[in-house]
């Protein structure tokens, strides 16, 4: 898959909402231990945005909504509200969202039911149902990245090793 930057296409649809200051700021914030939540946001809306253009289905809100998708600041392990995370930052997020551009339902609704499977209310289309399955797709390749290194480095550490054996 080309790098979401290197797609002309999907660029025109949020490549301004990408670059505005508002949305930067998500760069300086961890998200699943080994990503930034600017960077996870790019990963899922453009996943989202490929799958969806492979269905014939809207592309264009599936990537904003993708994109906008956890567009907040705080971070969930130190912020505690009255309502679970998984309830609370879908709306902030859908604020947020706001300030920088007009969303329309489906958007809307990408965003607020992401999060569906810890929360209950069920999203209202295919493309939210995208959006919700490519973000926990992200959320487990990126906090499972040092996993993956370690594994990575143990086959090279004991092929290196089996081969000092052979000599």
């Amino acid at each position: 898959m080309k790098r979401p930057e290197d797609d002309k296409e999907f660029m025109e649809v949020v490549g301004h909402l990408i670059s505005h200051p508002r949305f930067q700021k998500l760069d300086g914030i961890v998200q699943h231990h080994h990503s930034t939540r600017l960077k996870h946001s790019v990963n899922v809306s453009y996943t989202s945005y490929k799958i969806a253009k492979k269905f014939g289905w809207d592309a264009k809100s599936t990537a904003r909504g993708g994109l906008l998708h956890d567009f907040f600041y705080y971070d969930w392990r130190v912020t505690k509200f009255n309502k679970s995370h998984a309830w609370v930052h879908p709306r902030i997020a859908v604020r947020n969202a706001r300030k920088l551009v007009n969303l329309n339902k489906k958007e809307e609704d990408i965003i607020l039911k992401h999060m569906w499977g810890a929360t209950i209310a069920p999203p209202k289309y295919k493309e939210s149902y995208i959006v919700t399955m490519v973000d926990k797709y992200w959320a487990v390749k990126e906090a499972a990245t040092p996993l993956r290194n370690r594994i990575k480095n143990r086959k090279h550490f004991r092929r290196k090793a089996l081969q000092s054996h052979h000599h």
